[in-house]
């Protein structure tokens, strides 16, 4: 491989990582740059993931202090993003990836809009319960679900994981954008460490193309969440809807070509 290979590598995981720390889609970038480099799909997928790991936990790092408020939640998350992130990287190995990438832009569009309108969903949730006894139940059950897809979802591919649980999180009632931001990276976290133990059994990661890229991916990742929490919650809640109506068009478009 060149060096100008390598060096596209290293900026491609810079910027995915500095993007997941904001509002996730770094596989966007760190992806098609491996694959322009060479690489298969396969062994991109899997060495895009355990290429972010180590951003993804540099922003957890920033965000330590988010963690303290409930950690009964974040310890169920996690399980559910380990049990569906390993599910998701098995049938990876198993599975042609242009299925997931097929569904790709509808779920990212149902996910945008979701996070859009976060705050009136949950007013009208708010608003129903006296009439539904049972639906705060129901939505939780909904809401475990949908998270257990997206996390089953990111062990396959994990190209805008990050938005859809940004929109998981806002259905739950968060509205604050850096715990979500917390939750997220930690999540995110769980899920592409747990996809190690199947790639690696399938020898699917390439080590040296992947040491760059996590190098890269936590300068990017730790820097971004740092200042992230210094910007106005608006402005990062603006830029995460647009990631994700870029991303959306993106795979519409894609979909279209393929």
């Amino acid at each position: 491989m060149m060096i100008e290979q390598y060096l596209l590598i290293f900026v491609a995981a810079l910027l995915a990582g500095g993007l997941n720390g904001i509002a996730g889609g770094g596989s966007f970038i760190l992806f098609p740059a491996l694959m322009f480099a060479g690489i298969p799909p396969i062994p991109a997928n899997a060495t895009n993931s355990i290429a972010l790991l180590p951003g993804t936990l540099a922003s957890a790092g920033a965000y330590r202090h988010e963690f303290t408020q409930d950690k009964r939640s974040l310890i169920q998350i996690c399980i559910l993003g380990a049990i569906g992130g390993l599910v998701g990287a098995i049938l990876l190995l198993k599975t042609p990836p242009t299925v997931f990438l097929r569904i790709l832009p509808y779920l990212l569009l149902i996910a945008t809009l979701a996070f859009a309108y976060s705050k009136n969903l949950t007013s009208w949730v708010e608003s129903k319960q006296s009439q539904f006894a049972n639906l705060k139940l129901l939505r939780s059950v909904s809401i475990t679900l949908l998270q257990l897809i997206v996390a089953i979802y990111g062990g396959f591919f994990g190209g805008g994981m990050g938005i859809l649980f940004l929109a998981s999180f806002a259905l739950m009632g968060m509205t604050n954008i850096n715990r979500m931001n917390a939750y997220k990276v930690m999540l995110t976290s769980c899920i592409n460490a747990i996809t190690v133990i199947p790639f690696v059994i399938a020898g699917a990661i390439l080590w040296q193309q992947g040491f760059i890229a996590a190098i890269g991916a936590s300068i990017g990742g730790y820097i971004s969440a740092y200042y992230a929490q210094k910007i106005a919650p608006i402005l990062v809640r603006r830029f995460v809807i647009g990631v994700g109506t870029a991303m959306t068009i993106y795979f519409f478009v894609k979909s279209w070509i393929v």
